[in-house]
């Protein structure tokens, strides 16, 4: 299929075609995983409210470029002409949805703007993730493939937790779960994590009141 002649990204024509070209991609338990997460990416997007087949393309293809070695995605990030710092360059197993947006953009003009974002903030995240977005990187922790009592937990808080509240549960769960490994946590991680924060209750003490209240930090 000419990749500008595609009108609907999510004709399934298309999306069969990128299903196939991905298996091709990705070794069979990456290929497996993204199954999984385009699924759930759907149900999800049908719980919360949000465009199904969108989530689904978009779950499909989030690990587009997660065939590449460390040198290989920097390499495939140069080629694309990406601007990373050199914290992002330090850590080359986040880039493959950055690089993967901006290549698939480039190969398949029509596909929607936002889920091609969805795909590229998979990994770090981002201010102001919008509901696909959430929803795609909710998906990559709770797809089938994924086990341990955290994730079923997780899994047991959707349709009963607002998207929000879940996104910030998955998200702190990543972020534990990168400490507990020891691999580098990206720096704008806080940044991120605080602008979903709700302003904070400026607290002024009572005359004679202990001036910093239990619970408080």
């Amino acid at each position: 299929m000419d990749a500008m002649t595609v009108t609907d990204p999510a004709d399934p024509a298309f999306v069969e075609a990128r299903r196939a070209e991905l298996a091709e991609r990705v070794g069979p338990r990456r290929y497996q995983h993204s199954l999984g997460v385009a699924d759930t990416a759907r149900e999800l997007a049908r719980t919360y409210g949000v465009d199904g087949e969108a989530a689904y393309l978009a779950g499909l293809l989030h690990d587009w470029d997660k065939g590449y070695d460390d040198p290989g995605i920097l390499a495939r990030a140069d080629e694309l002409g990406l601007d990373l710092p050199e914290e992002l360059r330090a850590m080359p197993r986040v880039l493959h949805g950055m690089t993967a947006a901006v290549a698939l953009a480039r190969e398949f003009p029509a596909l929607d703007p936002a889920v091609l974002q969805a795909i590229a903030r998979h990994t770090v995240g981002e201010k102001a993730m919008t509901p696909l977005d959430k929803v795609v990187y909710i998906a990559d922790a709770l797809e089938p493939g994924r086990s341990g009592k955290t994730v079923e937990r997780l899994r047991a808080r959707v349709g009963e937790a607002a998207l929000d509240e879940l996104f910030l549960d998955v998200y702190a769960y990543w972020v534990r779960l990168i400490l507990e490994r020891r691999h580098p946590l990206y720096s704008r991680t806080t940044e991120i994590w605080n602008s979903y924060m709700p302003v904070q209750e400026v607290f002024r003490a009572a005359p004679g009141a202990d001036p910093m209240p239990y619970g408080r930090p």
